[in-house]
């Protein structure tokens, strides 16, 4: 340790030897310095805030109507593609400094700086930005701010149209193309129908299920034609008299088993008009005891008739009205029959038919599939884009004329009467210590340069050679005098050289600090 002492009290001594050329160095490089930054030009600082509103109450009350991009999302991107070269461009066209340019190396020069210069950035809170610039020309730097925030605004909103323009071009473009593989699919679904009419499926369902059915109803068909039948050969055994036949007598005729047209059809009136009398009477009303009297001398009166007929006609059994009345069931039993037999006829011939087409019919019913499940397809998609496009149409009308996005100017463009740099005190206290090192610096180097021993240790060590010893220097009065005037003067030069910088720091121009 008091070996690095001792090396550093040699350098001290050094420097200090060589005092006046710190002093001077130290005054040349603090004047330059000093005339430099005194002679910089002032930078005027423009600047402007913008808020973003991305809150609307038409957004939750359009949900689900209407599909609108992530505001957000928006903005951020907004944000990060503003200052562009596009932009900065236009930046240069709308403040007249293309007319200043007169060459492409000297545009790309200036489009560099000003991309490096303009600022863009947050205030801390959400969705407010601030956008600022410095420039010598206080006029300048507004109008460069205020065109970058005429940028900024419009970009926003031309965002959103081109968005929504985009959008509803390529919807366009998707549902003429869906609508023309709609008609296609319509026509080809149209001739197949007419080119394969006798083997389409029907309503009861596919060539399965139907050939199932026709089985079913030609089984049912065959059991009604031998239930007729069987009925018939009833009917026949009962005329032929196979099967006992109990007659009536003539006087034991049942008026129910007399055919009297006209009689008939006044009893039948009579049970009408006694059926509405029950609805309101009792079966001791007049009325309703008269019309049974009149039911009872009506059916005796056909019965007696029955009589005179029978005594009259009478020749055979043939003539009794219970073989008339099997003649008429014998013959409605044959029509029956004959109705039955010609169904069963049908569903054969329909089962025929569907067995000899069980090759061909399947085929085209998986052709008709295929062209209806092609024809669902599209016909889905192309109303869904319908729906779709009506969506993205109220969506842009609705961005564009209610403004879920809108922008507010916080602070217009200004520019501070002081300007906001360069930062002068600053560069004043730099180029002081700048001035004091170097010439610091400077007596350190001279020193090494012409080295000078200050003990004997430092000779002995350099020459390798014994030291018998050493002379004091004895200092006359004059000398000693002279000394002090040195070291005054030495002084007095770093005094007034603190004064200038006091003085400078004093009287230095005010200015603004930048914006964050």
């Amino acid at each position: 340790m008091s070996e690095l002492i001792a090396q550093l009290l040699v350098y001290i001594k050094g420097v200090w030897k060589y005092r006046w050329v710190s002093v001077a160095t130290a005054w040349v490089v603090a004047v330059a310095g000093w005339s430099f930054v005194y002679r910089m030009p002032d930078n005027y600082q423009a600047s402007a805030r913008i808020y973003v509103d991305t809150q609307s109450i038409l957004r939750p009350l359009m949900a689900g109507m209407t599909v609108s991009p992530n505001p957000d999302q928006q903005i951020s991107i907004m944000s990060r593609t503003l200052i562009s070269r596009p932009n900065v461009e236009r930046i240069i066209r709308m403040v007249d400094l293309d007319i200043k340019i007169v060459d492409d190396s000297a545009r790309e020069e200036l489009v560099t700086k000003l991309m490096k210069d303009i600022k863009l950035g947050t205030t801390g809170s959400d969705n407010i930005f601030m956008i600022s610039y410095d420039n010598k020309d206080p006029k300048l730097a507004k109008d460069i701010v205020q065109s970058l925030l005429t940028i900024f605004v419009e970009g926003g909103l031309e965002g959103k149209k081109q968005d929504s323009a985009s959008a509803l071009r390529f919807i366009d473009q998707q549902i003429a193309a869906y609508e023309e593989k709609l008609v296609a699919a319509e026509a080809a679904l149209t001739a197949f129908k007419q080119k394969n009419i006798g083997y389409l499926p029907g309503q009861g369902g596919d060539y399965y299920s139907q050939l199932v059915s026709a089985a079913e109803k030609l089984e049912k068909a065959r059991l009604a034609l031998l239930e007729a039948e069987q009925a018939r050969d009833a009917v026949k055994k009962q005329i032929t008299g196979d099967e006992p036949l109990l007659l009536l007598e003539v006087g034991e005729v049942s008026p129910k088993s007399i055919v009297n047209p006209e009689i008939d059809s006044r009893i039948q009136d009579l049970n009408k008009n006694l059926d509405n009398l029950m609805l309101s009477f009792t079966d001791q009303h007049p009325d309703v005891v008269a019309t049974k009297r009149l039911i009872t001398q009506l059916e005796e009166r056909k019965v007696e008739e029955a009589k005179l007929a029978g005594n009259v006609n009478n020749t055979g059994k043939n003539y009794d009205p219970m073989m008339q009345q099997l003649n008429i069931a014998l013959a409605e039993s044959e029509a029956q029959v004959a109705s039955m037999k010609a169904r069963v006829t049908e569903y054969e011939a329909r089962l025929e038919r569907l067995k000899s087409m069980s090759n061909t019919v399947p085929a085209v019913e998986v052709e008709m599939q295929q062209l209806n499940r092609d024809y669902s397809v599209n016909k889905a998609n192309y109303e869904k884009l319908l729906e779709r496009r009506a969506s993205a149409e109220i969506s842009g009308e609705l961005t564009s004329t209610t403004g879920l996005m809108s922008f507010r100017i916080v602070d217009p463009p200004t520019v501070p009467e002081n300007p906001s740099g360069p930062d002068r005190k600053k560069f004043f206290t730099f180029v002081l210590i700048g001035a004091l090192a170097g010439g610091i610096g400077l007596a350190f180097l001279v020193s090494q340069i012409r080295p000078t021993f200050h003990s004997q240790s430092t000779l002995r060590e350099l020459t390798s050679l014994p030291i018998l010893g050493s002379v004091p220097m004895i200092w006359t009065e004059q000398e000693k005098l002279k000394n002090k005037k040195q070291i005054y003067a030495f002084s007095i030069s770093l005094l007034v050289l603190l004064t200038c910088y006091v003085v400078l720091m004093v009287y230095a121009k005010p200015y603004v600090t930048p914006s964050a």
